[in-house]
């Protein structure tokens, strides 16, 4: 061990001594009454001591006023460096930062929220390959294309004077915006993969409904087909008492809402009256006399109830 070494590690005796000055600029530098009392000393170098103050500031449990020393060489007057407040080592910190693209999660944004796309975004891709070179099928050649690069020309259809403005060169990307496709970037297959990893997570055959699914959705007539690659495994649901109303789900996904689960039946029919015509039953247009509860006979006891 090196006698430079030695001396670091072994505070300043009057740097240590200068407890009186390091509280007086703590608390010049903190409001009053927040600066406790000294909790220790750690040498910084040759005649370079910070001492530790214990700090009473609610919100700032475990932190320590630092306040560093320091005396020139062969000097005896002890000079204040920096006033600082650190966290001690039981200091109730936040928690580490996280840039806002690693904090987002789905269902985060608002309305007018703007969620900016990273030019380097993996699940995208140029909508055109070739940058600024034609497609086999454009009724721009290659000759024509390399000399309006070369000579910085602008490709018309017609004569200058019949245009009603000078259109841009004639890259693909100009080529795209003539014919409607005005995308600049398109799924890449990464970012195809990721959306149908996670949409078979949320609506795929492995779900609890779907495995409970009297049939898949591929056969369910609420099913809403999607075009392009996407649509060979998944489709939109359009029937409103789904739990996936509106949302995308995979073809192997099913529910209890299938179309063809459940067919209502038809109420029965009333069967026709029967009616026998082989035979007569006879209704007396009068009742016969002896039919009722009273007698024919008049008695007392009819009479005294009024019965005739």
């Amino acid at each position: 061990m090196s006698a430079a070494t030695t001396r670091s590690r072994t505070p300043d005796r009057l740097c240590a001594e200068a407890v009186d000055l390091a509280r007086a600029a703590a608390e010049e530098a903190a409001a009053p009454g927040v600066v406790g009392e000294h909790v220790g000393l750690v040498s910084e170098g040759d005649r370079v001591v910070t001492h530790l103050f214990e700090c009473k500031e609610l919100g700032y449990r475990g932190w320590r006023w630092a306040v560093t020393v320091a005396r020139a060489s062969r000097a005896k007057i002890v000079t204040v460096d920096e006033a600082v407040l650190l966290p001690g080592p039981d200091a109730l910190l936040a928690p580490e930062w996280v840039p806002w693209s690693e904090r987002l999660r789905p269902g985060d944004m608002g309305p007018g929220d703007l969620l900016p796309t990273d030019a380097e975004d993996l699940r995208l891709e140029p909508g055109w390959t070739g940058e600024d070179e034609p497609p086999p099928n454009s009724a721009i050649s290659a000759e024509m294309a390399a000399m309006a690069e070369a000579e910085d020309a602008e490709v018309t259809a017609a004569a200058p004077a019949d245009l009603p403005a000078a259109p841009p060169r004639g890259s693909i990307a100009a080529v795209a915006d003539e014919l409607g496709l005005r995308r600049a970037r398109v799924l890449s297959r990464y970012g195809l993969h990721i959306a149908a990893d996670r949409w078979e997570e949320a609506f795929g055959p492995k779900t609890p409904m779907a495995q409970a699914a009297p049939a898949s959705c591929v056969s369910c007539g609420f099913l809403v087909r999607i075009g392009g690659s996407l649509g060979q495994a998944f489709g939109v649901c359009a029937n409103e008492f789904s739990p996936a109303d509106g949302r995308v789900v995979s073809l192997a996904y099913g529910c209890g809402g299938h179309s063809e689960a459940a067919v209502m039946p038809k109420p029965p029919q009333p069967a026709p009256p029967v009616i026998d015509e082989t035979r007569v039953d006879p209704f007396p247009l009068r009742p016969a006399a002896d039919s009722g509860s009273v007698p024919v006979t008049e008695d007392e006891s009819s009479a005294e109830l009024g019965h005739s």
